[in-house]
């Protein structure tokens, strides 16, 4: 296998910090990997704070007090979002509504990445997934 570049879902990064058995063993291994290169969103960052103060994420308490430590923690690398992801997000003609998943497929688009994750909404996406 040569190197993957991933984007992580939210709840594929949560997974991982959380050593979770959901985390399917083939992202497992790509995340595992040190020759791979590993992007979580700022997208993420936002998510899991908004979900952890709406009180729909009570078990992230401790990586919703800092994302971004957590994130240089795993060994990943932060993405930011883009004026180009934002407008992308926005135009896709699609029914897909949680602005979390049409940013980060906005990214995986545009940066040309596969995005890490499980969630079926997303498959419907004009981008590369990575599911298993």
């Amino acid at each position: 296998m040569g190197k993957v570049v991933l984007l992580l879902d939210t709840h594929i990064f949560l997974w991982w910090l959380f050593d979770d058995s959901r985390l399917p063993e083939g992202i497992r291994a790509a995340i595992e990997c040190i020759d791979n290169t590993i992007f979580v969103s700022s997208a993420s960052v936002w998510e899991i704070t908004t979900k952890f103060r709406l009180s729909k994420l009570p078990e992230a308490s401790m990586v919703a007090e800092n994302v971004p430590a957590w994130i240089e923690k795993a060994g990943f690398k932060a993405i930011s979002v883009t004026p180009g992801h934002a407008q992308l997000a926005g135009e896709w003609d699609m029914s897909h509504r949680d602005p979390f998943d049409r940013m980060l497929a906005a990214q995986a688009k545009l940066e040309q990445i596969a995005l890490a994750t499980v969630d079926k909404a997303l498959f419907d996406f004009p981008i590369q997934i990575m599911k298993n």
